[in-house]
């Protein structure tokens, strides 16, 4: 028996945690959901009122998976070590980060459809998002935390559910408010609608109920509790942790420098040959990459262990499960993005007729997109509840792969449906895909990482959602204009291919527990 399967025959169980607590735990979600669906639905909208264009709009979203991919590592880090570096607080481990992240949430949904020009809504953008984040990352660590490996699955799929009901309802907030209530739902001289707005104040409550729920409702294992529970065994990670600790180098000066140089030719052939300057965003992170690389082997080998140097260590010692599942993450995420920034412009030209943002018929096909982005949200709620059950007989990587398929039929139906009521059909697709990658993926990772860093990797985790979007924001406006010749419809072609990739690569990750 391996010292690490010694220590563990003392431990004890994690408990089995009752529907209730569950459901306490993961309430929070509700209210991000609220945010996100809110910003990920309107804010092509609001960016098209206050001026920009269809090519502009991919560059001006990037401020969410930039956001993520800065603040969701920082954050798992710290709410790992908040206990371990005497910051103890009331709230314990997570919960100070839900609740400083749901007071900034709040405030920034009540600023947001108030802004007086583009630039103003790009900048609340990177605030909502920074905090939208600083509370969804440790909500993703929280249920590694207080669940037994049996029961991850279900947690997760909790959090889709109030992820779906949050979303559902956000998402069709504008055409509710138009609709139910007569509220003005067109642009004046360049303004947000007041539909919008509305909507936004309806959310920044929501997002400060539902998180302040699971803060009260909830109390989090303390870290002597944590220290006694049995976790699953890791041994590929372990391996490559004792591999540093016998004194092998985690980091090459040699690997480091080929990332950076890397960038910097590939940023020279961009300015020389005068392409597109939204492809800096690529070469500029192949740099940042390899500065980040270098640092972190420049303080290894003199010894200096900072936190950030720990938090770049965990980068590259990550388990194979995890490098797996980040080409299917890539495969499964730019998807997302493209619908997300392209199914407004798509939808009111392609099906309602109009480009010209003041119109009737784009404002009526802006808010039919707000009730198609709530089908699919509301779809994901019932597709959750069939995880479990479809998990138990088919295994998660069948399942994630079953779902993810639905999901690419759907998106590449928009391109053959000209009624906009028929798009109805192809959100049910997108909903069951929708679920699956919000809980699947991060139920296979919770077994296949240290307990003790199950923070660091949530957020680390997030590098595979954000990268896939920022490689989207960086090439799909040209693809539109340049291959596609400026129709953007055809963007959800590439997103439902890109699925059927990712259902493909699921395959091959090796995690066989259902």
């Amino acid at each position: 028996m391996s010292s690490m399967s010694s220590q563990q025959a003392g431990l004890q169980q994690k408990p089995v945690l009752g529907f209730w607590q569950i459901w306490n735990m993961c309430f929070g979600f509700l209210g991000i959901q609220f945010g996100f669906a809110l910003q990920s639905a309107n804010i092509s909208r609001i960016f098209q009122t206050l001026g920009a264009d269809m090519a502009t709009v991919p560059i001006l979203f990037i401020a969410a998976p930039i956001t993520g991919l800065i603040v969701q590592p920082i954050i798992g880090h710290f709410s790992d070590k908040t206990w371990a570096s005497n910051l103890l607080t009331p709230l314990g481990r997570r919960r100070p980060y839900f609740f400083w992240g749901a007071v900034l949430t709040t405030l920034a949904l009540f600023i947001m459809p108030n802004s007086p020009t583009l630039w103003v809504a790009a900048i609340m953008l990177w605030v909502m998002d920074a905090a939208i984040n600083v509370t969804m990352e440790p909500f993703r660590a929280f249920v590694g935390d207080m669940l037994p490996s049996k029961q991850r699955t279900a947690g997760y799929v909790m959090q889709t559910f109030f992820i779906g009901i949050g979303a559902a309802v956000a998402s069709m907030l504008p055409w509710m408010f138009t609709n139910w209530l007569g509220v003005e739902n067109s642009s004046v001289d360049g303004t947000i609608p007041d539909s919008v707005r509305y909507s936004f104040y309806l959310g920044g409550v929501a997002v400060a109920v539902a998180v302040g729920w699971t803060i009260f409702r909830t109390k989090e294992y303390t870290p002597e509790e944590l220290a006694s529970f049995k976790e699953p065994e890791n041994a590929d990670y372990a391996s490559a942790e004792q591999a540093a600790l016998d004194g092998k180098p985690v980091f090459s000066f040699k690997v480091a420098g080929a990332w950076f140089a890397l960038g910097l030719i590939a940023s020279l052939m961009i300015f020389v040959v005068n392409l597109d300057y939204q492809l800096y965003i690529l070469s500029g992170g192949v740099m940042v990459y390899g500065l980040l690389q270098l640092y972190a082997a420049a303080k290894e080998n003199n010894g200096v262990k900072s936190s950030f140097y720990e938090a770049c260590r965990s980068v590259q010692l990550m388990p194979k499960v995890m490098r797996q599942l980040a080409i299917v993450q890539f495969f499964s995420w730019f998807p997302l993005f493209a619908m997300w920034t392209f199914t407004t412009p798509a939808v009111t030209s392609f099906h309602f007729g109009s480009e010209q943002v003041n119109s009737v018929a784009y404002n009526e096909g802006a808010n039919w997109v707000s009730v198609l982005f709530g089908v699919y949200n509301g779809v994901s709620i019932l597709a959750a509840l069939m995880l479990p059950f479809l998990a138990r007989q088919i295994g998660l990587k069948t399942t994630h792969s079953v779902n993810l398929l639905i999901g690419a039929a759907g998106l590449g139906s928009m391109l053959i449906f000209k009624d906009p009521a028929m798009l109805v059909l192809s959100m049910i697709g997108v909903g069951f895909a929708w679920a699956s990658i919000l809980s699947v993926p991060y139920a296979v990772l919770s077994d296949s990482v240290p307990a003790q860093k199950m923070g660091i990797y949530m957020g680390v985790f997030n590098f595979f959602v954000v990268i896939p979007q920022l490689v989207a924001a960086s090439t799909l406006s040209l693809v539109a204009t340049y291959v596609f010749d400026s129709e953007p419809i055809y963007i959800l072609g590439i997103g439902a291919a890109f699925w059927v990739i990712a259902a493909l690569s699921m395959q091959f990750v090796s995690h066989n527990a259902k």
